[in-house]
């Protein structure tokens, strides 16, 4: 089956840090946080959540993007840029989503189609049980207790 996703940052975390040629990148995303939707042929979807960590040690102050000029396109850009480096991670993803909606679409059966319908019949409750044993139980009113 055939399946469509959108991808969504929910989350970033940032930090003032310094890169390996020594320059300051003030608040360098260090952490993301996203969500991957896929959407079946028949329009059912299920999600999957994710968090990549980041560093900035490598980029240099030249091609640094501040915070503040951030995209939701670019923050994706570096997180399906992982994901897409990873096959058996972006394998994991697919099959999550996938498992999620099957699982959406099991019916529940409660008996086998030739076996014959169970009757249920209720048991006493220990307090019934108890009950009807003092009932059962014959008392001599003759009998005299205090010997």
């Amino acid at each position: 089956m055939a399946f469509t996703y959108t991808w969504e940052v929910t989350g970033l975390k940032k930090k003032n840090t310094v890169n390996s040629a020594g320059e300051a990148l003030s608040g360098a995303v260090v952490q993301t946080y996203w969500k991957c939707t896929g959407t079946d042929e028949n329009g059912e979807t299920a999600e999957f959540a994710g968090a990549t960590p980041f560093s900035a040690a490598d980029v240099p102050a030249g091609s640094f993007v501040p915070f503040e000029q951030l995209t939701e396109e670019t923050v994706l850009g570096w997180i399906k840029n992982v994901v897409d480096n990873d096959a058996t991670y972006w394998e994991h993803i697919q099959e999550r989503i996938a498992k999620q909606i099957d699982d959406r679409n099991i019916e529940e059966v409660s008996a086998m189609p030739w076996a014959p319908e169970e009757t249920v019949t209720p048991d006493p409750s220990p307090a019934d049980g108890a009950a009807d044993e003092a009932e059962d139980s014959e008392v001599d009113p003759t009998a005299n207790t205090a010997e």
